[in-house]
This record gives C-alpha cells, structure tokens and sequence, in this order.
C-alpha cells in the first residue's frame, strides 16, 4: 500500500502538469481554431480512437494481471503488440478516404492519415510501458509524460498559430508519439527482452480478445454522439458537444491517469493472494465521489462563467449540454473501477455486457430525443447511461461482492458532501458584484468553495478527509520552515 500510495502521488502529480499544459494549451487553440475546425478534428478522431481500442488488442492489461510473466510471454506480448498496431495503422490510412466521403467532410483524410502513421511508432513504448506500470515505476513514467506533454503543447499551438489549422493537431499527436517512443528506451525494466515471438500468442489473444471487445463497444460508445451529430446535425454542433464535453470531463482530465493507475495490477494482486475486492471497491467508491461528485456539481452550476474563461464567449453555445453531461459523468464514476476489478479476477469479458447496452441505449435515445437541439441529445448520453447502472451493479454484486447496499453506504458521504458545495456555491453567487467578469468570479469562489468541500469532508468524517490529511503532510513537510 506504501508503494502503490507513493507511485499514486507522483502519478497524480505527473498527471495534473500534463494536463494543466494540455488545458493552457486548449485554450490557446480554442481561440486559433474555429468550432468547425475542432468538430473536423473531433469527427477524424471518432474512427481513430475505434482504431486505438484495437491496435493494442488487451496487451497491457495481460502483462499487468498475468501472475507468472516470463521473457518468452512477454516476447509473445511485443509480437502480438506489434502485429496489431501496425495492421490497423495500414487499415486506418487505407479506409481514410472512405471515411472522408462517408462524413462528406474531405478535410478529415489528411488527419487520419497523420494519427495512422502515429500508430506506427505506438509500440516501441506501449509494452515498457505496461511493464512500468505493473512494477508501480510512476517516477519513470512521469519523465517519459513530461516529454511527451511538452513536445505535444508546443507542437500543436505553434503550427495551429502558423496557420496549419486543424493539421496542427494531428502533426502534435505524430511528434508526441515519436519523442514518447525514443524517451521510453532508457527506462526499459532489465532483461525486457527486444525480440518479438508468437510462441504464446493464443493464450493472449483469448485474453486480449475478451478486452477487446469490451474496449471496441466502449470505444463506440464514446465515438457514438460525434457520429450521430457529424450526420444529423452539423460540424459545429459536433465542436460545440465535444466543447461541453471537455468541460465536464475537467475533473478527469486533471486527476489523469491517477484514477485507474495500476488498478489491475494491485487488484490482480490482491485477488491471487484470495483477498476480496469488495472492500476495495467500497474505498474506491467512496473516494472517487467525494471528490468528482461535488467537481461535476459546481461545473454544472458555473457552466456558464467557465466556459467564457476558458475558450471565449463564441463556445457559450455549448452551455445547455454540460447539466445533463455532468449527470452522466457523476453515473459513470461509480463504476470507474469495475472493468479493472472483473479484469482482475479474469473475467474481462463481462464488461461487454453493460458496453453493449450503453452502445445500443446511446442509438435509440439519440434518435429518440434529439431534434437539433444540442441540449436534448446531451440527455439522450444521460439516459444510457442511467440504464446501464443497474447491469454493473449486479455485475459488481455477483462476482465482486460489492452490491447495491454496500454502494449505497459508501456513497451516503459524498451526497451530503456534494449538497453541501452546491448549496454553499448557491449561497456566494448572489453575494458577487454584479459587474464581475467570469474569470474574476472563479477566482472569488475558488477558495471558499473548497474552504465548505473541506469543512463538508470533516462534517461528514469522509473516507477521503485522511488521505487529504496525508497529502498535506506531506507537502508540509517538504516545504522549507522558517526559524
């Protein structure tokens, strides 16, 4: 637990700088790209992120759960990895052309092309990867994201204000790969072997079918409403939903990898020595909401004022969709660790089951509810997942041990935890000058706002009020003192 605390924090920190550069950089590229040059990109990026479920075909997550790992598997591993990635990037820039006419959007080819020749590069880094996260070597990895970040940011913001439009982005992805590629060589574990294999090629490919398919239906899921609205609706509409979706997913974009780091790993761990995971579910759970859930309350209450100082008045349009996206968001985070879970005890292929439903629930409630109206279809991606709970639930309660009741306590602290930041937030507004711009009004909120969420943790004696205690404690004591 003392490894797995520390490879946690320097992950999270790892991954807070990575997306605080990601996050400077949107907003520079929010006011050089047009929504319609972002709905292009985010159209492109539909069938790629298809592709990237794919392309490493569940060998991460083998090399992380398997308990007896030998050179000749891992050697099967890097071949299997290779094999697959590389078919794809050919699959990928071969049907970039159909794609393009299918969207009749021409200007999404190029950048397919681009994020296909990038999936070349994928896995000279993706297996010493994987091997790095199973020994919990965060502080490897953290060098290895601080290359890849900064390559990206400055990449893409530099050819985005030199004019390369939505190519800019593609380009970054391209040269972010290849530096992520070259800074992993150093940091391979010793005696990873070079050399690919087949030799046990079908016992990862049973395993990494059964992810496979999970990651593909979960991959369409989350590709679905650009789709949908790339055909009913319009390029601006899928730029302004995939706005709004980026302000709801703020809190997971800051937390990062954090969330799931080395989540098979420790509960595969955990599993083989006969411990049950329920208990870990039940602290997950627990710590996870106590901190998203409010997160995904006061972005929906300050939509408004954050999307004006993040991207700029011409995106306020995207405002209806974050209410009913951040319910959706707040749904989804109950289950953040149950792929992992079933993974662990070697089951991966249940998660198939809830990723159908939601793919399927996504279809019917997008053409049930949606009539151009951007906030309608942002309800339609609520809807699903709603449905879906129920079937993760039994899922968690059948083979987990981890039911409804033992979720239901282990929320009961982040509900009131949440009620009491809304209610507080609720409070302040009105007490603000009227005459505030909405980056000033943040600001004014951002302390008191977590002055009542700390207050709230102490109230309610919150699972997560210890690890704070333990976080500040530790950055207190690596803070020089004065005297």
């Amino acid at each position: 637990m003392t490894s797995l605390r520390r490879s946690l924090v320097i992950n999270f920190l790892s991954s807070s700088g990575a997306a605080l550069l990601q996050f400077i950089s949107s907003i520079f590229l929010a006011r050089l790209l047009s929504p319609s040059e972002i709905g292009v990109y985010s159209m492109a990026m539909v069938f790629v992120t298809i592709a990237h479920m794919f392309r490493d075909f569940g060998v991460p997550s083998y090399l992380q759960r398997e308990p007896d790992l030998t050179p000749e598997k891992i050697r099967s591993a890097i071949g299997v990895m290779f094999a697959s990635t590389w078919s794809m990037a050919i699959i990928l820039y071969a049907a970039s052309g159909s794609i393009g006419a299918w969207f009749h959007e021409p200007a999404t080819v190029p950048i397919i092309r681009l994020l296909a020749i990038g999936f070349l590069l994928i896995p000279f880094g993706a297996v010493t990867h994987a091997m790095l996260v199973r020994e919990l070597a965060a502080d490897k990895q953290a060098v290895v994201s601080a290359a890849s970040t900064v390559s990206y940011c400055i990449s893409c913001v530099g050819l985005a204000a030199l004019g390369f439009g939505t190519l800019s982005i593609a380009w970054a992805n391209l040269i972010s790969n290849a530096i992520t590629a070259v800074v992993y060589i150093p940091f391979r574990p010793a005696g990873l072997p070079w050399r690919p294999s087949f030799r046990h090629w079908k016992g990862i490919a049973n395993f990494g079918m059964a992810t496979l398919v999970t990651n593909c239906l979960n991959a369409l899921s989350n590709s679905l409403p650009d789709v949908l609205l790339g055909k009913m609706a319009s390029a601006r509409a899928v730029g302004l939903f995939s706005r709004a979706n980026s302000t709801v997913a703020l809190f997971t974009f800051a937390a990062g990898s954090t969330i799931s780091y080395g989540a098979v790993s420790y509960m595969s761990q955990t599993h083989h020595r006969g411990e049950s995971l329920a208990p870990m579910m039940g602290r997950t759970t627990a710590l996870l909401t106590g901190i998203a859930w409010p997160a995904y309350a006061l972005t929906a209450v300050l939509g408004s004022d954050i999307v004006a100082t993040l991207y700029g008045t011409k995106w306020l349009d995207c405002v209806p969709a974050i209410l009913p996206l951040t319910v959706a968001a707040a749904i989804s985070i109950l289950f953040q660790h149950a792929p992992s879970a079933l993974t662990a005890i070697g089951r991966p292929y249940l998660s198939a089951v809830p990723a159908g439903i939601t793919l399927l629930s996504r279809i019917a409630f997008a053409f049930a509810l949606f009539h151009g109206n951007l906030a309608h279809y942002a309800w339609s991606i609520a809807a699903a997942t709603a449905l879906t709970a129920p079937v993760i639930i039994y899922q968690t309660h059948r083979f987990l041990g981890f039911g409804a009741r033992a979720m239901a306590a282990s929320l009961r602290g982040s509900f009131v935890v949440t009620a009491l930041c809304v209610a507080g937030c609720e409070l302040l507004l009105p007490m603000l000058p009227a005459g505030l711009t909405p980056m000033v009004r943040l600001l004014v909120l951002m302390v008191p706002l977590i002055a009542i969420w700390y207050a709230a943790l102490r109230l309610t004696r919150h699972a997560l009020l210890p690890e704070v205690h333990h976080i500040a404690a530790g950055l207190w004591a690596r803070v020089p003192q004065l005297g």
